[in-house]
C-alpha cells in the first residue's frame, strides 16, 4: 500500500496539516481526517496534486529567470 497522499505531501514539503490545509482550501480537521483514511477524497487529491504542480511550475520559473539574469550579468561583462 503506498503512503497516504497527505502525509507524503507534508512530509516532503514539512508542512503541518493545517498548512496544507490552508494552501489547498481544506479545514485542518478535513485534512486531519482524510490522512488517517484509507482512501482521499478524489477533490481533496486533485487539490493537492494541483498544488504540488503549482509549487514544482514556481520553482521552475524561478531557476528560468535565475538563468535568464545569469545569462543577462554574463552578457553585460
Amino acid at each position: 500500500m503506498s503512503e497516504n497522499i497527505i502525509k507524503l505531501t507534508c512530509k516532503e514539503l514539512g508542512m503541518t496539516y493545517r498548512q496544507l490545509g490552508d494552501a489547498v482550501g481544506y479545514s485542518e480537521g478535513a485534512i486531519k481526517n482524510a490522512a488517517l483514511a484509507p482512501e482521499t477524497s478524489p477533490s481533496m487529491q486533485k487539490a493537492i496534486e494541483l498544488y504540488l504542480e503549482t509549487i514544482e511550475l514556481k520553482n521552475k520559473l524561478q531557476a528560468s529567470e535565475n538563468f535568464k539574469q545569469h545569462l543577462k550579468d554574463f552578457l553585460q561583462e
